[in-house]
């Protein structure tokens, strides 16, 4: 049960590409942000320069930023959460997109179910959800992986399995990587994937340079999309 004397938590989306808020951030997340003083965040550095770069008059040095990332202690977190349980709201900002879907600011959400406090999730962009969108493949049934194994033994057999799951299960399976190893892994599946399956890739979502592509892997081995370095989603589906 709610406690009325607890603060709330709001789950804010922020940009996935720089100079984009006025065109994917609803006017209620820019009402929002002047009334907190509080926010859990991904990275202090990038949210400072993100609430600065809107511009809505906030003295960035009045307010106080508590990290939570994927190594934050459960101790420190629940030290940091006290903020929430005497009265005080508090945002939550991920490094990109929406805070709590592969990101860790899922702790902070399961802490505030533990004490019954209010969540408050706010509409924004998520690559993911982009991606899958604009993908032409399965929308019904999908699953995310997160980032694949480095091993690229474990990363062949990882393939394979997800080759198998979205015949067998007729789903989509959804993927990422980080940025500077993107073409690798791109090389990788054109090596591992059946030539029939289905690939798409969306990359730098939301921007002006934003690529969105699904083909089968058999015409994606003619010519590969640069993306090297830069923030993609893979999509997979095998028929």
């Amino acid at each position: 049960m709610q406690n009325n004397l607890q603060g709330k938590i709001y789950l804010i989306p922020t940009v996935l590409a720089v100079d984009t808020a006025p065109q994917v951030l609803p006017s209620s997340i820019i009402a929002l942000l002047p009334q907190l003083q509080y926010f859990f965040v991904e990275n202090i550095r990038t949210t400072r320069r993100f609430i600065s770069s809107l511009k809505l008059g906030i003295d960035i040095n009045s307010l106080t930023f508590f990290e939570l990332h994927k190594d934050t202690p459960h101790q420190e977190l629940a030290e940091n959460f006290k903020i929430i349980l005497q009265g005080n709201n508090a945002g939550v900002i991920s490094e990109a997109g929406c805070p709590g879907i592969a990101d860790p600011g899922a702790k902070l959400v399961a802490l505030a179910h533990q004490f019954g406090v209010q969540v408050v999730p706010l509409v924004g962009p998520s690559s993911i959800l982009l991606a899958l969108m604009a993908s032409g493949l399965n929308g019904q049934s999908f699953v995310f992986h997160g980032y694949l194994p480095l091993d690229a033994h474990e990363k062949k057999k990882k393939i394979q399995i997800m080759e198998k799951n979205s015949q067998s299960l007729q789903q989509t399976q959804i993927f990422m990587e980080t940025p500077y190893r993107n073409q690798q892994l791109l090389q990788d599946l054109l090596k591992w994937a059946n030539p029939q399956t289905y690939l798409g890739i969306a990359c730098n979502l939301t921007a002006e340079d934003e690529y969105i592509r699904t083909q089968k892997i058999k015409d994606w081995q003619k010519q590969l999309p640069d993306i090297n370095k830069k923030p993609a989603i893979f999509l997979l589906q095998a028929y």
